[in-house]
């Protein structure tokens, strides 16, 4: 009884140890998650995971017919955007904050494909936050892209009510793309049907 005892004893200590070992894991990941100043880079990180394919577009039956342009914007340089001048252009329009994880995600996908696309399409990319905050934040990352601010209410479909919101217009003002949460928009997929888009 005593051998049997001892052998055991020596299967179970692995076990325990495993255990143990698990346990500890489980609370590094616990408290990484808590403190801010490592849970805002794993949110970050998970999010570019989520958000590693491009958005798809909807077919023409699916999509919503954009019927109000009256909207005025400006931006961070003082330039204001009066929307009626995006009639028959195709349109893409980001709601997006510095302190929201997964915009942050999906920010390094958008300025490259304002660089990209700057002269081909009305990009907008939409915050409520201050001049500053935003200045700051584009300074540290070395983003080029414009940010606006909304000075009129937005068009009804816009209903934005979590960020980040993106919505991508067609010539014909149909809402072809309406997506919550992070994205890569600079993935080949996305390209192909925007040069589509910019195409008929």
């Amino acid at each position: 009884m005593g051998i049997e005892s001892k052998r055991m004893n020596e299967k179970g200590k692995p076990k325990k140890k495993k255990s143990q070992l698990s346990n500890i894991l489980f609370l590094i990941a616990i408290v990484l998650l808590i403190v801010p100043q490592t849970r805002i880079p794993i949110q970050i990180a998970l999010h570019k995971v989520v958000g590693a394919f491009g958005p798809s577009v909807k077919s023409d039956d699916d999509a919503v017919t954009l019927d109000n342009y009256n909207w005025q914007l400006i931006n961070d340089r003082g330039e204001q955007f009066d929307f009626n001048d995006a009639k028959n252009k195709v349109v893409i329009i980001n709601f997006w904050a510095t302190w929201c994880p997964p915009c942050i995600a999906e920010m390094p996908s958008l300025n490259k494909l304002y660089k990209a696309y700057e002269d081909k399409v009305i990009l907008l990319y939409v915050s409520d936050e201050a001049n500053e905050t935003l200045l700051k934040f584009k300074d540290k990352n070395d983003y080029n892209f414009p940010v606006y601010h909304s000075i009129a209410a937005l068009p009804s479909e816009f209903d934005v009510t979590s960020i980040p919101r993106t919505f991508v217009i067609d010539k014909k003002g149909r809402v072809v793309v309406d997506k919550t949460g992070a994205a890569n928009w600079f993935s080949n997929n996305f390209k192909e049907e925007l040069d589509k888009l910019i195409a008929d």
